[in-house]
């Protein structure tokens, strides 16, 4: 059996807005359940303890905070359209980003792959609220509701091309979704899938349903297998999980938090009712499932129970999880449900309970079952090989196996075997001398949000965090058009930095900028770049720059007489700035940087250079080999440095056509540069420049005298030109593998 790993998590719960929520909240025994929010409907209105006729006899339930927040410009969705979704498509969108993130995948970069999606739910009150009203329904209302729609839209916005289905079997519905996506991945008919539920209270009519039925308690809360059981209490939720085949998610280095070994589903056919739960199918489903996953009861460490809190349904539930476990075991098997933190998430209950059992695979911890401090005696727990998980339980080491059970009211059973993540090898590496975060936003206010947000997530972890934090804010992250970097040694200064970026205008300015949705280029500089000691830090913390630099010491050091990396950072500031040296210093440092960015995935569509610039171009573009580009540009130095001194570079305050004229009748001057429409260089014999300094100074033109040894691109630089013609006859050239512009004749080679 091809096993799945679970490779990323996101979910929203009451008073759970996020995992790391949900898990304190597990650990700690608690709920989330609170009366019905206004923004819901006036819960006097339909409230009446005995459960009369259209009344519910519970004014609680657990509802999630702000589901109707949604960033519709970050999911470039018109706010009409947004308007006219059913929040839980909003809901999901939101989660499976953060899902994919969780799996280290840029949400963007999975576009156009072949990813499943997979989503269980089991009402649309939205559609029952908003397509009655017929004179209202729109185009954007109709594509805004469905069930249908809650899978489709997510392969929409994420361009994923593999099978989208929507899931209906009740209160199973997302846990027999969980069970597709696996038979998808098994069978290849997708390489990754998204397997989610989602589950939202907009009307009191599955309240009143249920109190009709007998079925609700009058608290609000659900009381799994608890003396105090009275019923089921509602709950709303949302969760996604990235699912990859397990051989596909080690050789990817993917995070791993538990393996779906295997699985079932079945339905209970004819029983005592059609709501009704039916022992034999229950027992069937376990006993289907452990065969599935090639596993016996007695290996199953806890079962993560479909437990509404009922008194029938929890019975009929131990009675067949009793037929299964209650022999051959030397320890009892605990059990739990999440329906007491967090309610009966109906459609979303199944991933609910798969999330929690694959948290504490991960975790190692089993939390506490919520009301398990009185189980129903009645139960016979341990007659039955079980007991209830009433504190939080160390789970024991090597492999450590879950079930998890949801059945649906219609009669659809599904039951999952989860096995703890194998070991695999930490891609951590050694945390960073330094690191650069990055944030983005689609606007300018939400930067200044999202820089804050990181900030305090940066505060509550640990120390030793920083770097992968920094990495994968690079690398997993999509960038929005806004965005901002932040470089830092460790955790606490780069979170104050954030939090004076979040707090001041000035130094959200200094730190940030606008994408303009170019391709991305590389531009190479040139001479009057260096400076003692440059590329240190780089040197430094990255093997890729070390082994580059060393590539071209080699190279270079037969034809330079000396070791690059001696004269990068040992070299006295006079010797760097001679031309001799400075070229080819400058050109090592931007080969190695090119192949460093390379080794992490950053390419050029196009490349630039100025002066000697152009070469490390040219060699990055596979114009020559790097043994011949060393050979050039040590000669180009040494040409230019063997001219006789008295030449000089002057930065000018003027257009090109004006420049131009300037240097009219002076033959030794030249235009050594065109960097804008009115910045340009002129260069030259060092008496000449005088003369076209006095006149700029008559005419009030600002210009700068440029500190160099040389008259760079001037006509004082023919007889290196010559000569360098020579030394550039001698080597092969080919056509550049990548585009590069030339500054010389300013068009692409």
């Amino acid at each position: 059996m091809t096993q799945i790993a679970i490779v990323g998590m996101d979910g929203r719960f009451p008073q759970a807005p996020d995992l790391d929520a949900l898990w304190k909240l597990l650990l700690a025994g608690a709920d989330g359940i609170a009366e019905v929010p206004d923004d819901r409907w006036p819960v006097a209105d339909f409230y009446d303890a005995q459960g009369g006729p259209g009344k519910s006899n519970t004014r609680n339930a657990g509802f999630l905070s702000d589901a109707d927040a949604f960033d519709h410009e970050f999911f470039a969705i018109a706010p009409s359209e947004a308007a006219a979704m059913d929040p839980q498509q909003r809901l999901l969108l939101q989660t499976a980003w953060r899902a994919l993130e969780d799996a280290t995948i840029d949400p963007r970069a999975a576009a156009g792959s072949n990813t499943g999606v997979y989503i269980g739910l089991m009402a649309s009150e939205w559609s029952s609220v908003h397509l009655s009203d017929f004179a209202r329904i729109t185009a954007q209302y109709g594509s805004g509701a469905g069930y249908f729609m809650s899978a489709n839209r997510l392969s929409y916005h994420l361009d994923l091309k593999g099978p989208s289905v929507a899931v209906d079997t009740a209160c199973s519905s997302s846990l027999v979704a969980a069970q597709q996506a696996c038979a998808a991945l098994r069978a290849g008919v997708c390489d990754q899938a998204l397997a989610g539920g989602v589950n939202l209270i907009l009307t009191p009519a599955l309240n009143i349903f249920y109190t009709q039925a007998g079925l609700s308690a009058p608290d609000g809360r659900c009381k799994p297998f608890s003396a105090h059981a009275d019923g089921i209490g509602r709950g709303e939720g949302v969760a996604v999980l990235v699912l990859r085949r397990l051989a596909d998610a080690v050789d990817a280095g993917l995070p791993i938090y538990a393996v779906i070994e295997g699985g079932a589903v079945n339905s209970d056919g004819r029983s005592n009712g059609i709501t009704a739960p039916n022992r034999w199918a229950q027992k069937q489903v376990l006993t289907n499932a452990y065969r599935d996953a090639g596993v016996e009861p007695e290996q199953i460490d806890f079962v993560e129970a479909h437990g509404t809190g009922t008194v029938l349904g929890d019975m009929i539930e131990v009675k067949a999880l009793g037929d299964v476990h209650g022999s051959h075991r030397l320890k009892p098997c605990a059990i739990g449900s999440i329906k007491g933190n967090i309610g009966h998430a109906e459609g979303a209950a199944g991933i609910a309970g798969l999330l929690k059992a694959a948290l504490s695979l991960h975790h190692g911890i089993l939390p506490p079952s919520r009301f398990a401090d009185q189980p129903n005696p009645q139960l016979r727990l341990a007659d039955n090989g079980l007991r209830l998980a009433d504190e939080p339980t160390a789970l024991p080491g090597g492999v450590v196996r879950a079930g998890v059970s949801s059945f649906g009211i219609g009669g659809t059973n599904a039951h999952m075997v989860l096995a703890s993540a194998p070991a695999t090898q930490d891609i951590g590496g050694e945390a960073p001398a330094r690191a650069i975060l990055t944030v983005s936003s689609a606007s300018r206010d939400g930067l200044g949000r999202a820089a804050a947000r990181l900030a305090d997530d940066l505060g509550a972890s640990p120390a030793g965090r920083f770097g992968q934090l920094a990495w994968s804010s690079n690398r997993i992250k999509a960038s929005g058009r806004h965005r901002l970097a932040i470089c830092a040694h460790d955790r606490d200064l780069a979170a104050a930095a954030l939090r004076e970026a979040a707090t001041d205008e000035t130094s959200l300015s200094a730190v940030s900028g606008v994408a303009r949705g170019i391709s991305a280029g590389w531009l190479f500089t040139g001479q009057g770049s260096q400076y003692p000691g440059m590329s240190r830090a780089l040197h430094d913390t990255s093997v890729v720059y070390r082994d580059a630099l060393c590539a071209v010491d080699d190279a270079m050091a037969p034809h330079l007489g000396r070791s690059i990396r001696e004269l990068l950072f040992e070299a006295a500031d006079d010797t760097l700035n001679c031309t001799e040296f400075a070229q080819p210093a400058i050109f090592a440092l931007e080969y190695a940087v090119a192949r460093a960015l390379a080794a992490v995935g950053v390419t050029p569509a196009w490349m630039i250079g100025h002066s000697v610039g152009e070469f490390a171009a040219a060699v990055i573009a596979a114009v020559f080999d790097l043994a011949d580009a060393c050979a050039l540009v040590v000669a180009r130095g040494r040409l230019m440095q063997e001219l006789p001194s008295g030449g000089g570079m002057l930065a000018v305050r003027l257009d090109e056509a004006e420049a131009a004229d300037l240097i009219r009748g002076e033959p030794t001057l030249g235009l050594a540069a065109v960097n804008g429409p009115r910045e340009v260089v002129v260069s030259g014999d060092a008496s000449a420049l005088d003369r076209v300094r006095s006149e700029l100074s008559d005419r009030e033109v600002d210009h700068t005298l440029l500190a160099v040894s040389h008259a760079f691109h001037s006509p004082l630089m023919a007889p290196a030109a010559e000569a360098f013609g020579d030394v550039a006859a001698q080597f092969a050239y080919r056509a550049p593998e990548v585009p590069i512009y030339s500054t010389v004749r300013g068009r692409l080679l």
